[in-house]
């Protein structure tokens, strides 16, 4: 639920127009809903702007179709993340309007009404293409939740030339989302280059001495460039979701 929803049920209940009764069976579901195997948070969006995510890593088919449904019927809008492709299609069959990204490992259905979108511009920029998948996570879920996305992809710190080409619309950007692998190299270069926050997504590319995304991970945390700031290895969507915090704060205060 989110709050202009429980305004307007306060609302109809103050002009008589919906009786207590009736909105106490709306609200029946709240704060959280018990699937048995998950307490759906139908209250997230009241507190933080944003709605429960539904993790599907290590969920079953049915749990994560029943945590759908719920959040669903909620009316908010609604993202899968880490979906293996047999859940995905079963998604999408289910429920009609549900768009399964295959390389972001997602699958989403908005329900916010198209002009409550655009709360605020994100650029999400990627090092090399085998980072597309980290890249695309954080763009879904950006788009998920009303903001506007620029992609910028395979402009890594190899060809400065391809990152100075797009400097332009990074700068635009309210927030930009950089992903890298290898060294890690690109969010220090692009934070030295744009007056807005950067969140760097350090990857699990590259070869041994990568350690797994763990020496992009190090090199990120020692960013000389003050305005970088740093999530997890691969969390696309944890990016994603600071960011969209952030840019809609931005847009609040024009």
């Amino acid at each position: 639920m989110k709050r202009n929803d429980l305004l307007k049920i306060l609302s109809e209940v103050e002009c008589g127009g919906l009786s207590p009764a009736a909105a106490a069976e709306r609200l029946a579901s709240l704060p959280f809903e018990d699937l048995g195997h998950a307490r759906v948070d139908h209250h997230r969006s009241l507190r933080s702007g944003l709605p429960e995510v539904i993790y599907a890593a290590g969920k079953t088919q049915e749990q994560t179709l029943a945590i759908f449904g719920s959040l669903l019927a909620d009316g908010v809008d609604v993202l899968v993340t880490r979906v293996e492709p047999g859940t995905a299609d079963a998604l999408v069959r289910a429920y009609p309007g549900a768009v399964h990204n295959a390389v972001a490992r997602t699958v989403s259905l908005r329900q916010t009404p198209a002009s409550e979108g655009n709360k605020g511009h994100i650029a999400v920029v990627c090092a090399g293409t085998s980072d597309l998948p980290v890249a695309e996570e954080a763009a879904v879920t950006a788009e998920t939740f009303g903001a506007r996305v620029s992609r910028m992809y395979d402009v890594g710190v190899a060809g400065l030339h391809r990152l100075l080409a797009v400097r332009s619309e990074m700068t635009a950007a309210d927030v930009v989302v950089v992903c890298a692998g290898m060294e890690g190299a690109l969010p220090s270069v692009v934070g030295g280059m744009v007056g807005v926050p950067v969140i760097a997504v350090p990857t699990s590319v590259g070869y041994g001495g990568s350690f797994g995304g763990a020496t992009a991970l190090l090199g990120m945390l020692n960013s000389c460039s003050p305005n970088v700031t740093v999530v997890n290895i691969d969390n696309g969507f944890g990016a994603a979701y600071t960011a969209v915090l952030i840019a809609r704060a931005a847009q609040a205060k024009d």
